[in-house]
């Protein structure tokens, strides 16, 4: 009886592993490597805070002068941002962290094939847009930046959704 256990478990420790599709595989990496950035703007951003509050204050007079698309890049308010930016740095960069840790941890899920990976993911891509409207404003989020943040979250999301079907 004893070999028949141990033929069954080298049998199923022998199958070949499943294999991950291609394209969830290239958007984990991506997601990988996407939200190791963040943690270094995180960092970056907390850090350089006081300096980029003092250039946009610098810069105040040059703003206005400045053709309306660069304007829209910057939003309504570059100096108000920036204040706020300054005063609520670490909050923010605490639920930065955060929100790279769980997108981290939920690819990580998906690469086993394991759907509620997807639901901490999309949980770790809200947290920082969040964390800006309510420590900054959502005005954060209709400049150039804030638009290209939300477009690039929403494309990982549907392309993460296309690939539930291979996950439990």
């Amino acid at each position: 009886m004893a070999d028949l256990n141990q033929t069954a478990n080298t049998e199923s420790w022998l199958e070949e592993p499943k294999k991950i599709p291609s394209m969830l595989n290239v958007l984990t990496i991506l997601t990988f490597i996407g939200n190791g950035l963040g943690f270094i703007s995180a960092f970056y951003s907390f850090f350089s805070a006081a300096s980029n509050y003092d250039k946009v204050v610098q810069a105040q007079d040059k703003i206005d002068q400045m053709p309306d698309f660069v304007k829209n890049m910057m939003g309504p308010d570059p100096v108000g941002n920036a204040r706020r930016m300054l005063d609520n740095r670490l909050p923010i960069m605490l639920l930065t962290l955060v929100g790279c840790l769980l997108c981290i941890y939920g690819a990580w899920q998906m690469r086993k094939l394991k759907k509620p990976g997807f639901t901490i993911y999309i949980v770790g891509d809200v947290v920082p847009f969040i964390s800006l409207c309510l420590f900054i404003g959502a005005s954060t989020l209709t400049g150039f930046t804030g638009l290209f943040s939300i477009v690039i979250t929403l494309v990982f999301v549907i392309l993460y959704a296309t690939q539930l079907k291979y996950m439990k």
